[in-house]
């Protein structure tokens, strides 16, 4: 496959598109491509286009667009992470792996165990920089829709503000005291909507459990041993694949 950009703007075929700075960077002196070779664009709103470098010039690399392709690599399954905030490094593979899983959205929360504690302004770069993470795993997965990352919030907060689910709204929260396993959970249906809360490396507090018990999360163990949190999201996710989405 040609190499593929984010390009935040509209995209027409017969147009030519100038890349953006660091894009252009990237293009040229890393992957080291040449005038006339292939590469896809996309703009997160569906489908990508193919294309081809029209000039690469100190300043500016263009593209010309060739054509539209209606193609889609998006999961079946609409899952939504609750990830608890964690160090730069893990949280980074987190949301760069969970995309490249399928994962549909993400929202960063905070909880009393957590290690990283982030003052707003921290927060709001944090999040600039985590959407830049998940840009760079759909141009490297094929993803054409860049699935979207919330602003940092407690996990009380956060539970305060969720609508009461449907019957098409299957909610769960990683436990090491859950009982149940995913592959024990009736099979849901092919529309349904998944919340995935992952507690922080300390795990969730007794209280923390109660509150989302409470808002009709169930409690899932993965397997018998104790997983990092940045394995036991990923893992979830990939086993939900397995058993209901496109693995």
């Amino acid at each position: 496959m040609p190499p593929r950009f984010f390009h935040a703007d509209d995209i027409h075929i017969g147009q030519i598109v100038e890349l953006e700075i660091t894009t252009a960077h990237h293009a040229a002196r890393v992957l080291r491509i040449k005038t006339g070779d292939p590469v896809i664009l996309f703009n997160g709103q569906g489908g990508e286009f193919s294309a081809h470098i029209e000039s690469i010039r100190k300043a500016t690399t263009t593209v010309f667009i060739d054509q539209f392709n209606a193609v889609e690599r998006e999961s079946p399954l609409t899952i939504e992470l609750a990830q608890t905030i964690c160090v730069n490094e893990k949280m980074d593979l987190i949301i760069q792996k969970s995309v490249e899983l399928g994962v549909t959205s993400i929202q960063p929360i905070s909880t009393t165990r957590s290690v990283v504690r982030l003052s707003e302004d921290r927060a709001k770069k944090r999040l600039q920089h985590w959407q830049r993470v998940i840009i760079s795993a759909c141009e490297q997965c094929g993803r054409n829709f860049i699935p979207p990352i919330a602003p940092l919030i407690s996990l009380t907060d956060w539970i305060s503000r969720k609508k009461n689910k449907t019957s098409d709204h299957l909610s769960i929260m990683l436990s090491a005291t859950g009982k149940e396993s995913l592959k024990n959970l009736p099979r849901p249906l092919s529309e349904t909507h998944f919340t995935l809360v992952v507690g922080p490396e300390g795990g969730l507090t007794s209280e923390e459990e109660m509150i989302l018990q409470q808002a009709n999360f169930q409690p899932i163990r993965i397997g018998k041993r104790i997983l990092r949190t940045e394995t036991a999201a990923l893992a979830t996710i990939a086993a939900m694949q397995i058993l209901w989405g496109d693995f």
